[in-house]
């Protein structure tokens, strides 16, 4: 196993045992809560995170929570890093098959 396979495979063994993943885009969202004197009703909207993902060809959506807001966010940046790890492992891999090596 050369270096950056093993480089690459603790960085994901690592990500996946200490904290969470998560594939999706958070989106932030303005809306209006209805109260006739809010600052909404001047065109200031309200700001809410959401989660989006797309499932079996349907997009679906999930409100974010302000106290959940750093964690989720962590898990979609972690989510990330992770696939781009994978990818650098594939790579190793796919050069390991076309030069026949071990």
């Amino acid at each position: 196993m050369t270096a950056a396979e093993r480089h690459a495979r603790s960085q994901l063994a690592q990500m996946l045992s200490q904290r969470g993943v998560i594939r999706g885009t958070l989106l932030v969202r303005k809306r209006k809560c209805g109260k006739v004197n809010c600052r909404c009703a001047r065109g200031e909207g309200h700001e809410s995170l959401f989660l989006v993902i797309s499932e079996n060809g349907r997009t679906r959506q999930f409100f974010v929570p302000k106290d959940w807001e750093p964690r989720v966010r962590q898990w979609v940046a972690d989510y990330h890093r992770v696939r781009n790890l994978l990818e650098d492992v594939s790579r190793i891999f796919w050069d390991k098959l076309r030069h026949r090596r071990d």
